[in-house]
C-alpha cells in the first residue's frame, strides 16, 4: 500500500518514468510516507542507512558505479544539513545524485517546532536544480507539483550530469496508505539536439505524423530569419501555423494572425472542431490571452516546446516534449520527415480567418491605432507599447514588410519609450512608436537626452488614465478607480516642444485625417522627429471595444 499524499504518489511514479531505480533510506517520520511508498514498488532497489551523513555516500558509490542516478532520502530538520558534503563531492564530480528530503509544512518553519529548519535551496549552488513541492491539494497544484519533478529529473543530465534536490513538504496525518496504485503521471523528455540519423528519435518523427491535427505557434522573434523556400513548401500546409505580429514573419507557413478573434467567435460547440492534437510551440511571449485560455481548457494531446536553451516552459499545462535546439534548425530538420495531412484542419482555420473582416470603427483608441497601422510607411518598424496598445495592435492588417517590436518579456509599461529610442539609434529606417499615456509619462525622461534622430515617431494615446484597468470587472468603489487608473490631467505638448519635436494633436477624426499626412510622411530627412498626441474618452474606447467583439459572437 502506498501513500495517499499525491505529491508522493507524483514524486515515485516519476523517479520510475525518469529510472531512478537505486535509493538509500534513512529512518525517521516524517518521511516514512515516501519510504512506504518506495519499499513497497518492486521497481526500486532500496537500502537502509542510519547516518545520513554516510548514507549520502553511499548513494554516491551507488551512482557511480555504472552512472546510473542514485537517490537517497531523509527526514526532515539537521537530517538534511548532513548530506552536504556527499552532495558536494556529487557537484564536483558530476553525479547524478537525487536528494529527496521530507519537511514540515511551511507554514510551521521558524515557530519553534521540532525538526524545522529552511530546506528549501540548502545546498545553494551546489545543486544543479532544486525544487519545493507543493503540498497538493488543487488540479493547479497537482499540475505544478508534477512539472516541479520533472523539471529536477531532466537536470539530472542537462548540460552536464549532477546533483538534484527535491523537497517534499507533507503535512499530517502522514501515516494513511491506502493506495493500491499509482497514478498516471505526465512525463515530459527533453531531445538535446536532434540528430536525424540517430535511431533515438524515429519514435518522435512517428509521433509527429501519427497527428492530422498539427498546430504551430510562433512567439515573439526579430526578424533574422526566413525559410528557404523547399523547407516552407515541406512545412506550409502540414501545420496550421498560429503568430502574432511580434512573430516577425518566422513562420514556415501561411500564418494566421487574426487567431484571437477566430478564438472570441467560436461557440461552444465548434470549439472541440478547432482543437489540435498536437502543438508546437517556439519563439518568445504570446499576447493572447484568449489562445492560453483556449488550449489549457481544450489542451492537444501533446505539446512539444523548441528551444535552444532546452528550459522546460508549460504554457497550456500539458508539456511533453523539450526539443534544446534553435526553432529554425529543428524546423530545416523535420522538415524532409513530415508526412502530409489531409487539409480538413487546415482548411477549417484558414477559411474561418478569411470570413472575419476587421473593424471599422469610430474616433477611438482603437479606431487611431488601425488607421496608423493600416498607413505605415513601407519599410519601417513599428514599436507597440504594452497593455492596450499591442494588443488593438492584432485586430488590424499590418504590411510583413513592417517590423514589430515590443518588452514583452515582462510586459511591464517602464521602459517601452526608451526601448524604442535605442533601437531607432541604430537604425536606418522610419521608427514609429504607439505608447498609451501612463508608459509615456512613466518614460518620459527617455526624450530628455535626445537619443533620437528625426526617423523617430511617437504617437501617444492620451485618455487620461489606464483605461485597460476600467475594461476589466473590478467592482471598484468609492475612490478607488481613481487610484487604480492613475486618472489625470496631463498634456505632453510642452515637453514634447521642449525636447525638439515637431508636436501635433487631434481630438477628433477630422483632426486626426489632417495631421496623419505629415505624421506618416515617408521622408526622414526632411522633418523633425515627430510627436503625435491623440485625445480620446475612455468610455467610448472600451464601448468600441466590446462593440467590435460582441458583432464577432453574432456573426
Amino acid at each position: 500500500m502506498y501513500s495517499d499524499k499525491r505529491n508522493i504518489q507524483e514524486l515515485v511514479a516519476l523517479l520510475i518514468a525518469h529510472n531512478v531505480r537505486k535509493i538509500v533510506l534513512c529512518p525517521g517520520s516524517r518521511n516514512a510516507p515516501i519510504v512506504q511508498t518506495l519499499v513497497n514498488h518492486p521497481y526500486f532497489n532500496c537500502t537502509a542507512a542510519t547516518d545520513e551523513r554516510s548514507a549520502a555516500y553511499i548513494a554516491l558509490g551507488l551512482a557511480l558505479n555504472g552512472g546510473e542516478p542514485a537517490a537517497v532520502c531523509c527526514t526532515s530538520g539537521t537530517a538534511l544539513l548532513n548530506l552536504h558534503p556527499a552532495v558536494a563531492e556529487a557537484f564536483y564530480q558530476q553525479v547524478p545524485l537525487v536528494v529527496i528530503s521530507a519537511d514540515r509544512p511551511a507554514e510551521w518553519i521558524g515557530q519553534m517546532d521540532g525538526q524545522t529548519v529552511p530546506q528549501p535551496d540548502a545546498f545553494k549552488s551546489l545543486v544543479k536544480y532544486a525544487v519545493n513541492l507543493p503540498d497538493v491539494r488543487t488540479d493547479s497544484d497537482l499540475w505544478y507539483c508534477n512539472r516541479l519533478i520533472n523539471e529536477a529529473l531532466l537536470a539530472l543530465y542537462h548540460h552536464g550530469r549532477g546533483p538534484v534536490h527535491i523537497n517534499v513538504p507533507i503535512s499530517e496525518p502522514l501515516f494513511e496508505f491506502n493506495t493500491t496504485e499509482l497514478p498516471q503521471v505526465r512525463v515530459i523528455r527533453r531531445y538535446d539536439g536532434l540528430n536525424i540519423y540517430n535511431q533515438s528519435y524515429d519514435e518522435l518523427f512517428e509521433r509527429l505524423n501519427s497527428y492530422d491535427k498539427r498546430m504551430m505557434i510562433a512567439g515573439q522573434q526579430m526578424m533574422i530569419y526566413m525559410f528557404d523556400k523547399p523547407v516552407a513548401r515541406a512545412l506550409n500546409k502540414n501545420f496550421v501555423w498560429l503568430t502574432e505580429y511580434l512573430g516577425n514573419k518566422t513562420t514556415g507557413g501561411t500564418a494566421i494572425q487574426n487567431f484571437d478573434t477566430i478564438l472570441y467567435s467560436l461557440h461552444d460547440k465548434e470549439k472541440e472542431r478547432y482543437r489540435p492534437e498536437l502543438v508546437i510551440t517556439y519563439g518568445g511571449h504570446i499576447v493572447s490571452k484568449r489562445l492560453k485560455q483556449y488550449l489549457r481548457e481544450n489542451p492537444p494531446k501533446e505539446h512539444w516546446h523548441v528551444a535552444a536553451d532546452g528550459k522546460v516552459v508549460d504554457l497550456f499545462g500539458v508539456l511533453t516534449t523539450v526539443i534544446e535546439m534553435t526553432p529554425f534548425e529543428f524546423l530545416d530538420r523535420i522538415a524532409p520527415h513530415i508526412e502530409k495531412v489531409k487539409g480538413e484542419y487546415n482548411q477549417l482555420w484558414e477559411s474561418k480567418s478569411n470570413s472575419l473582416v476587421q473593424p471599422e470603427l469610430s474616433y477611438s483608441s482603437m479606431g487611431v491605432v488601425g488607421q496608423i497601422i493600416g498607413n505605415l510607411p513601407i519599410p519601417s518598424a513599428l514599436h507597440l507599447a504594452n497593455s492596450s496598445v499591442v494588443r488593438y495592435a492584432q485586430l488590424f492588417k499590418l504590411s510583413h514588410e513592417v517590423e514589430v517590436c515590443c518588452n514583452r518579456g515582462t510586459n511591464g509599461i517602464e521602459g517601452s519609450l526608451s526601448t524604442a529610442i535605442g533601437y531607432a539609434m541604430a537604425s536606418d529606417k522610419l521608427n514609429f512608436c504607439l505608447i498609451g499615456d501612463l508608459s509615456f509619462f512613466y518614460d518620459m525622461n527617455a526624450i530628455w537626452s535626445s537619443n533620437f534622430g528625426s526617423n523617430f515617431r511617437i504617437l501617444l494615446l492620451n485618455n487620461s488614465g489606464g483605461e485597460i484597468f476600467k475594461g476589466l470587472p473590478m467592482n471598484l468603489t468609492g475612490n478607488a478607480e481613481r487610484f487604480v487608473r492613475a486618472t489625470h490631467s496631463t498634456r505632453a505638448e510642452g515637453w514634447a516642444k521642449e525636447r525638439g519635436f515637431n508636436y501635433l494633436s487631434a481630438t477628433n477624426q477630422e483632426e486626426l485625417n489632417d495631421v496623419l499626412v505629415e505624421f506618416l510622411n515617408p521622408e526622414v530627412s526632411l522633418v523633425k522627429p515627430m510627436f503625435l498626441e491623440v485625445f480620446t474618452d475612455t468610455d467610448q474606447d472600451i464601448l468600441e471595444y466590446k462593440s467590435y467583439y460582441h458583432s464577432l459572437k453574432n456573426k
